[in-house]
């Protein structure tokens, strides 16, 4: 659906892990109605997503990281990383 298709990761532990699924449409859901920038966000599977061209990666990393903090899904000390492919 959108041209850009990234990764979503977390470390924990020395260990990189794909975020799960529910966290990806925990945020893209909840952007959809308050955050226009990242509505161009579609979540595919653990550690998958397909965003749109206007997307900023380093925002979305940051919006991401703190909803997932806030959820507690994110610990305190894990770090979450995005790259495309």
């Amino acid at each position: 659906m959108f041209a850009r298709k990234i990764r979503v990761e977390y470390q924990e532990n020395g260990r990189k892990l794909p975020c799960p699924l529910k966290w990806l449409d925990s945020f893209s859901m909840r952007n959809f109605t308050n955050a226009s920038v990242f509505d161009d966000t579609l979540p595919l599977s653990d550690g998958r997503m397909e965003i749109g061209s206007s997307v900023p990666v380093d925002q979305l990393k940051d919006a991401m990281e703190d909803w997932f903090r806030r959820k507690g899904y994110l610990r305190k000390d894990s770090q979450l990383l995005l790259s495309e492919d």
